[in-house]
């Protein structure tokens, strides 16, 4: 396979192919650009049906991940882990984890990594027991759903002022898709806000329990079908490639703003979206906040709350600024986001 003639490939500087036969463990990292600084990303535990799924998926994220440096103002570039195990039934080891740990120490600090999909607490807090290059260590950040959540209200707040002229959420109509860490805490903020009139979705029954558990009012919609639902904002808080060129006409609503990453199947998606009158709030934009703070444990002077909570709170204006040029140059608010970070990276 010739990797550089995937489209997923975006001139990476390196891919690396993990493996250990004993434990199972196998997968990729890969390292976008350093132009900013050494590559951080989360590490991603998923069962993959084939490598060439976990490649293209590693590529994606790998990339994102320098875009949203680049626009969250953090000294660092674009990396990525997914891993994956030859019995995706069993659980994660411990010389599983040990021999992941033993990968990550090989970049010498040239990539940083912590939690993402399918890695836990118990994981991370594991490998940073084998490795000091882990995000997420004690006495930092803490739970990095809350502060992506964070990051997610302020994007929104731009989002419903340029759309509806103010940023009340009280009367807006809302569709939740995915109810996991990021998902329950930007319902919670929303529902806390007054709103009422909210729809979720999820594919783990347990999490719509508890949704419903603590909002009685919300009303629980097919997953395949959310997306479909007639309402002001649409919030997809689940995996990636959400929007596609087979999908986007059925959707109904004006405003889509959620944690998920990768959304857009292609560019074409946001040139569609923007022609379609549906403001669409690049994710890696929205999602920063869980950057911004894990990545403040490893800056001068450690986590500081406060700051943090400022630094997230300034992506209001990044979302502001992006929807006033998209307006302005009649661009899709995707590639301008695109652009914006590009003039950053490249830079450098």
């Amino acid at each position: 396979m010739d990797i550089t003639r995937l489209p997923e490939f975006d001139n990476h500087e390196l891919v690396s192919f993990i493996y250990d036969p004993k434990t199972g463990l196998r997968g990729f990292i890969a390292i976008h650009n350093t132009n900013l600084g050494p590559a951080t990303g989360g590490t991603r535990y998923w069962r993959y049906a084939s490598d060439e799924e976990a490649l293209k998926d590693v590529l994606r994220l790998s990339r994102a991940m320098t875009y949203k440096c680049a626009l969250a103002g953090v000294p660092y570039g674009g990396g990525k882990a997914v891993i994956t195990s030859n019995n995706p039934n069993a659980p994660k080891t411990k010389s599983f984890l040990a021999e992941y740990a033993q990968r990550i120490n090989f970049f010498r600090g040239g990539f940083y990594t912590g939690e993402d999909v399918g890695m836990n607490k118990s994981d991370i807090a594991f490998l940073t027991r084998r490795s000091p290059y882990i995000n997420g260590r004690p006495k930092g950040a803490g739970d990095l759903g809350r502060w992506t959540a964070l990051g997610v209200m302020a994007a929104l707040q731009g989002g419903l002022k340029a759309v509806f002229k103010d940023d009340r959420l009280i009367e807006r109509s809302f569709a939740f898709k995915g109810l996991g860490k990021v998902g329950i805490e930007v319902l919670s903020s929303v529902c806390k806000s007054g709103a009422k009139n909210i729809f979720v979705a999820d594919i783990n029954e347990k999490a719509l329990v508890r949704a419903k558990k603590k909002f009685p009012f919300v009303r629980v919609v097919n997953f395949r079908k959310i997306h479909g639902m007639k309402v002001d904002v649409y919030s997809p808080n689940a995996l990636g490639n959400e929007f596609t060129t087979k999908n986007i006409s059925s959707l109904h609503c004006k405003l889509i703003c959620g944690a998920a990453n990768n959304q857009l199947e292609s560019v074409t998606v946001g040139k569609l979206l923007h022609h379609r009158g549906i403001l669409y709030l690049p994710d890696y934009v929205v999602n920063a906040g869980g950057l911004i703070s894990i990545m403040a444990e490893v800056g001068r002077g450690g986590f500081q709350k406060e700051k943090v909570t400022k630094k997230i709170s300034a992506i209001q204006k990044t979302a502001e600024r992006i929807i006033e040029s998209s307006k302005r140059t009649r661009v899709s608010t995707s590639e301008v986001a695109d652009r914006l970070s590009r003039d950053i990276f490249s830079k450098r």
